[in-house]
């Protein structure tokens, strides 16, 4: 009986343990390449969103005569502290208002929109998701329309209705503290969580009220940043309602006073960059605080989706 002997080619058998043989190399060497293609291409994009914040925070530490510069203006030269104080003088010297008089009332109307809507809106979406009641359906709908239709489209009956409340705080945050994408956001959310806990927490004889409380508000940590960040944003840069019901600068938000200071002379471009850099900074400071919560809540919904 004679035995087959099997040859082992020698580029094979002198491959050292442990290495892969070349056809496994080049699909991982395609995967590296494409994971650096990706990233620079957001980094690109990364930089054209960023590089207007860039160019008015360099433009607001130069003088005017080079704070349009274009291209150039990129370059941290000529920097200088005088656009902030001039900036301020000219509301310290002006008869319209203090700058921080401005700031607190963007300040006020925000925190109020923000605080309440949280409330509001986060118990409405609760509600919407878990509880059942005679004409749920019809009032998630109503929401649902209220996010396809814009303010404008219903800005001119708010301005009748709340006509006598006219150059007051109240009339820049009553309308927007229930916000209909706030409702459906934290809707979608409540309804992604199990209701486990909510049935065991019924069983040891909590309400709706106390399950709302101590378990369903701790688990929506990253709804409650995404709604913070969207509200602020939108509130503290709020421009058209203001124009309509605001004419007193005792009253006026910092989007309002911003069009009227680089209306008035002298038209100095470091200044109004001043002005920018000032009025960017809490929305960025907001970002900041709660990015981690707001990150985790967009990284749920992609899993979800």
């Amino acid at each position: 009986m004679t035995t087959t002997r099997t040859e082992i080619p020698i580029s094979v058998a002198r491959t050292a343990p442990g290495a892969l043989p070349q056809s496994s190399a080049r699909p991982r060497s395609r995967g590296s390449v494409g994971r650096i293609v990706g990233t620079t291409l957001l980094t690109c994009a990364a930089l054209v969103f960023v590089s207007p914040i860039i160019y008015m925070i360099l433009g607001s530490f130069k003088p005017s005569s080079h704070a349009l510069d274009g291209l150039s203006a990129f370059a941290p030269t000529h920097l200088t502290l005088h656009n902030y104080s001039g900036m301020l003088g000219r509301f310290d010297s002006s008869s319209t208002g203090y700058f921080g008089q401005f700031y607190l009332t963007s300040l006020i109307v925000s925190l109020v929109v923000v605080g309440g809507g949280l409330v509001v809106n986060s118990m409405a979406g609760y509600a919407l998701a878990r509880l059942r009641w005679r004409g749920r359906q019809a009032v998630l709908l109503s929401v649902i329309v209220l996010i396809i239709l814009p303010f404008q489209a219903i800005a001119v009956p708010l301005y009748y209705m709340l006509n006598d409340l006219r150059n007051t705080y109240m009339v820049q945050f009553l309308p927007f503290i229930a916000n209909a994408m706030a409702i459906y956001l934290f809707y979608t959310f409540f309804m992604g969580l199990p209701k486990e806990m909510e049935e065991a927490a019924s069983i040891d004889g909590a309400g709706p009220w106390r399950t709302f409380v101590t378990i369903i508000v701790p688990m929506a940590k990253p709804a409650y940043a995404t709604v913070t960040i969207l509200t602020f944003l939108t509130s503290w840069s709020s421009f058209l309602w203001p124009v309509m019901m605001v004419d007193q600068p005792s009253v006026r938000p910092l989007p309002l006073e911003i069009s009227v200071f680089q209306g008035q002379p002298p038209y100095d471009w470091g200044q109004i960059f001043a002005f920018g850099v000032l009025m960017v900074a809490p929305v960025l400071l907001v970002f900041l605080v709660f990015q981690r919560w707001f990150v985790s809540g967009v990284a749920a919904s992609a899993v979800k989706g």
